[in-house]
């Protein structure tokens, strides 16, 4: 029998992450242990997960860790146990037991390959959001949208963290996500290095996902614009030497001509938030700066003058 270890990240949301470990309770073929790391949620959520799902292994952190250092307590928790394959999974995402088997066995095909995703669709209307991912310094549109005809297996830059089968022996090999990043870009971060240590990051157009992006489409403007403006300087920092000078130096052109469109159609609280993610990719900020970030464009949005 295919054994996977699951990682789900729960932040205020118990009823998204109820749903999504409900999808699990029929599986057959393949073993999954799960990890529900509740990322200091302030709504009772671990509670209502705890007994609603009493199988899973409740992890609750005593602050907010992001993406990354929420993930990155599961992943240690998982690696603990054993070296069975870790799934990064959103909690408004879905996969069924056929397609996690696909991925399962595509990683275990050839100890190369690294890391393995699905093709991603949206759950409402079954559009194809992503089916790999571009280097995100290089390309400004970098989400991947054809599929090569042949129907075989193919690399990527990276793939999106909200479905990714992980192999054990890499993360050993190469290290956990990166907690500077907080929230968005730690997975490019994390298969830049896997390549480096000779693993390949693939997508297997032979297994699909699902991912509910109406769900977290109240932050898309503010708080994961922030993170996606501010993380591209902190990848810069890290993946570059001599070619960090011209690369910052677009971004930071790039992002503020953004912010000035923006501010010119009336989206003032979405060009705070590039403004603030530019100032602070600029001087080297990381870690999580959701109150900040929240609180700054909530001001703005409700007409008061942000300080």
């Amino acid at each position: 029998m295919k054994k996977i270890s699951i990682v789900i990240l729960n932040w205020n949301a118990a009823q998204d992450t109820i749903q999504c470990l409900r999808q699990f309770d029929s599986w057959q073929a393949v073993h999954v242990d799960i990890w529900v790391v509740d990322n200091a949620s302030a709504d009772g959520s671990a509670d209502q997960i705890e007994q609603a799902c009493p199988g899973v292994k409740l992890i609750r952190n005593p602050q907010n860790e992001g993406f990354s250092g929420g993930t990155n307590r599961g992943i240690q928790s998982a690696l603990a146990q054993g070296d069975a394959p870790i799934l990064l999974l959103n909690n408004d995402a879905s996969v069924d037991e056929t397609a996690l088997a696909t991925l399962y066995d595509t990683l275990q095909s050839k100890p190369t390959i690294g890391i393995v995703g699905p093709l991603l669709y949206r759950t409402d209307d079954q559009q194809l959001i992503v089916a790999g991912s571009k280097n995100p310094v290089w390309h400004l549109h970098n989400q991947i949208l054809s599929i090569p005809k042949d129907g075989k297996p193919y690399r990527v830059d990276y793939i999106s963290g909200s479905v990714a089968l992980i192999r054990a022996e890499l993360l050993r090999s190469v290290g956990l996500l990166d907690e500077d990043y907080f929230f968005y870009t730690e997975i490019a971060d994390l298969c830049r290095r896997a390549r480096n240590k000779g693993f390949d990051t693939i997508i297997d157009p032979a297994a699909r996902a699902y991912h509910n992006l109406e769900r977290s489409s109240d932050l898309r403007s503010t708080l994961y614009i922030y993170y996606i403006i501010r993380n591209r300087f902190v990848y810069i920092r890290k993946a570059y030497g001599a070619l960090g000078f011209p690369l910052t130096a677009f971004w930071m052109i790039y992002s503020a001509l953004l912010a000035f469109k923006l501010q010119m159609e009336g989206k003032r609280a979405t060009a705070s938030a590039v403004w603030m993610g530019l100032s602070d990719g600029l001087r080297g900020r990381s870690g999580g700066q959701n109150e900040r970030i929240l609180r700054i464009t909530q001001q703005i949005k409700t007409g008061v003058a942000a300080l």
